[in-house]
């Protein structure tokens, strides 16, 4: 049987994605399909006075106008991540009142998309507005709800004592931006009732079983009559994963009209109401021997969130799992705004949280002149610091030495301002990388075809990362077939539930599913090879053989704790005079278990690096303080990285497969990428300069 895991397998959606046979949810051919445009509010807090749809109604091919006048009925779901959830715990056109600037407050339905947003722009709104809270400084401050059932504060020891036994001690604050969702493929969405009791949603989704529950709730239907089809997501990254109001205004829309209808946000809209980044503001303390040896870890966190929703950035998820120490705190507290529901993105909390306590690090090492990699090898904790268990196939200094070896770092000069080139300053950093090891439960039908082919089939979903091609690359070793003989589809609530494409855990997910289907097929078939089988099926007539597994979390977890580690080595370049900052050089090295396909591995890595680069660099969102709405609001006007802000990325992979999390030993590689890569180029920035930059974005005017 030849090797198809960990080798580099080509991407089974590659060719349908560069012909545009690929199908997203706007895209979906749907007779009779009408058009949706959204009316959004101008102000960022008050209420509704006025609203004047006559003239929008007479409009040329005008259907329908709805506003919190004529609100098609919706019920509340449970909301509760398990059964269902949305993103904003207030239902679209509830009232009349205005929580933040875009905000949805109603909807034209014409029989085109033009006619329906020249229609919108026809509605006529008048405000009571109030002046809009939109500064954090501003706000009172509240401590956040758990998330997932855990806290956002913990405390072991005691930090004064702590704090004396320490001979160095450091203390900065640390500050990101506001960030905002950019994926490629806008939200949208066509809501499609077959008959008053039975709906079809178009609409990427990262949790397709979820969303059909939680559809099937908002409109007292049995889940069952619910279906829920995306098998293409254009990027996804947190912002997709249950429905935004606009999608469930748009379903209960077509319900009243009786019409297919379509409704796409505009890349303004979606600046406004369909998720962002909270900004954070983060105060490290640590104090350490002279050796090096941390006394103290005190982390102290504040996020913002609106008025609809509560969702806190949880950025001390790191702190106890990155470095032990006898004592350590954690707390964040939380400010409501007028501003639309924050909500994941990649790397939630660990991506900010790794830029603060990086930062700290690497500044502590200048204190105590400790090389930064050789303070974190010192100060590695075996066990999670909160749950006192011991990390299974940990090899986080195994990603430390690999990637000092490949990137050199043995030859970086021991102070700032002591490396140029052509006349530019050069600097070195280094940061760790982190994401814990999540898993859900996941089912696989497989089914062995006459024709020699084997078609795998699961809710399951690829936002673009990779899923089909790991599915494949893992149905080919267990069934000894070549990729190419494989099928798989996925994205769409008919087939066994595949769970959350989300925290990085789809392939943790999905591949012991796989391995446990083909194993069945098999064996039920009572042959040792899918060729047999193949044999069996010709001779018998029969049209296929087919066996349905899953795959779920067990006990593990109770011995465990499960994690994903890595470290990224990076140079920059700086022309002092115009402030300018190139990224020229970087090595990430990860452990992540088990390696399904190296070639789209890497490229998750790859993918998190930019991003982390352009929130490093360039990305943030600051609010009109009279409007409060977002002053970027598209593809122009938010930068993010483009190829040439971009230097080669390599990429290694160590360690082991993690069979104490799944059968597999894979554990998740989307999000990792992205931590720490801030902080490594604030750490070169302050070698190359001098300058220890504690706010984010590093942008020119805080280099000149």
């Amino acid at each position: 049987m030849s090797k198809v895991i960990g080798t580099a397998v080509n991407r089974k959606d590659g060719r349908a994605k560069v012909t545009g046979t690929a199908t997203y949810a706007a895209e979906h051919q749907i007779p009779n399909l009408v058009h949706g445009y959204l009316v959004t509010a101008n102000i960022a807090n008050g209420q509704i006075k006025s609203i004047d749809t006559s003239t929008a109604e007479k409009s040329v091919g005008v259907i329908a106008v709805f506003t919190h006048k004529n609100a098609p009925k919706v019920f509340m779901p449970s909301n509760d991540f398990v059964t269902s959830k949305i993103y904003e715990a207030r239902l679209p056109l509830s009232d009349n009142k205005v929580h933040y600037a875009g905000q949805i407050i109603g909807l034209v339905v014409a029989d085109t998309f033009e006619r329906a947003r020249d229609a919108a722009h026809l509605v006529k709104v008048e405000y009571t507005a109030q002046k809009p809270l939109i500064d954090v400084k501003q706000a009172s401050l509240k401590e956040p709800p758990p998330q997932f059932g855990e806290e956002l504060k913990f405390e072991k020891g005691n930090i004064t004592s702590g704090m004396a036994s320490g001979t160095t001690k450091f203390a900065a604050t640390y500050k990101t931006s506001t960030e905002l969702h950019a994926p490629m493929e806008p939200h949208a969405i066509i809501a499609h009732w077959q008959d008053a009791d039975s709906l079809t949603v178009y609409e990427p989704s990262q949790w397709v079983a979820g969303t059909q529950r939680t559809y099937a709730e908002l409109f007292g239907l049995p889940t069952e009559r619910v279906r829920i089809v995306t098998p293409f997501l254009g990027g996804a990254f947190g912002c997709k994963a249950f429905p935004w109001p606009h999608g469930i205004l748009c379903a209960a829309a077509a319900r009243q009209v009786k019409r297919p209808l379509r409704v796409v946000l505009s890349r303004r809209q979606m600046t406004a109401n369909s998720g962002h980044r909270s900004e954070t503001e983060q105060l490290i303390s640590l104090a350490a021997t002279a050796d090096g040896s941390l006394t103290v870890i005190d982390h102290q966190v504040k996020s913002s969130t609106s008025p609809v929703d509560t969702f806190a950035e949880p950025c001390t998820g790191i702190t106890p799992v990155m470095y032990t120490t006898p004592n350590l705190r954690m707390k964040q507290e939380l400010a409501v705004l007028n501003i639309g529901t924050p909500t994941f993105m990649r790397a939630p909390g660990e991506n900010p949280g790794l830029w603060a306590l990086e930062s700290a690090m690497d500044e502590l090492a200048w204190q105590l002149k400790i090389d930064p990699v050789e303070l974190r090898l010192k100060n590695e904790t075996k066990e999670h610091q909160r749950k006192g268990q011991p990390f299974s196939a940990k090899y986080f200094a195994d990603c430390l030495r690999v990637g000092a070896e490949q990137f050199g770092w043995k030859d970086r000069p021991k102070q700032p301002r002591s490396l140029t080139r052509d006349g530019k300053l050069i600097g070195w950093g280094m940061a760790a990388a982190t994401f814990p090891g999540l898993r859900g439960k996941a089912t696989v039908k497989v089914r062995l075809l006459p024709d020699g082919t084997a078609h795998i089939l699961t809710a399951g979903n690829d936002m673009g990362t990779g899923a089909y091609t790991v599915v494949a690359a893992t149905a080919a070793e267990e069934l000894g077939l070549p990729v190419e003989q494989i099928r798989v589809e996925l994205g769409d609530s008919l087939l066994p539930d595949g769970g959350l494409a989300g925290g990085s855990m789809m392939t943790a997910s999905l591949v012991p599913a796989v391995m446990s289907a083909c194993q069945q097929v098999l064996k039920t078939a009572k042959v040792k090879t899918a060729q047999e089988a193949f044999t069996n099926l010709r001779q018998s007539g029969r049209s296929a053989l087919e066996a349905t597994a899953s795959s779920a979390p067990g006990a593990e977890a109770k011995k465990w704790a499960f994690q994903s580690w890595g470290a990224h080595f990076c140079e920059v370049s700086i022309d002092e005079e115009i402030g300018r900052l190139r990224v020229t050089r970087w090595v990430s090295v990860m452990n992540i278990g088990q390696v399904i396909n190296a070639k789209t591995a890497a490229s998750q890595v790859r993918g998190g690096v930019i991003m982390g680069i352009g929130q490093a660099l360039m990305e943030e969102s600051h609010l009109d303080p009279n409007i409060g709405y977002p002053v970027v609001y598209d593809l122009a006007t938010y930068h993010f990285p483009a190829h040439a802000d971009i230097p080669r990325i390599q990429v290694a992979f160590v360690g082991q497969p993690d069979l104490n999390f799944n059968p597999a030993g894979v554990r998740g590689v989307g999000e990792i990428g992205i931590t720490g890569v801030s902080a490594a180029i604030a750490n070169a920035v302050y070698h190359a300069t001098g300058k220890r930059i504690r706010d984010l974005p590093i942008t020119p005017d805080k280099l000149l």
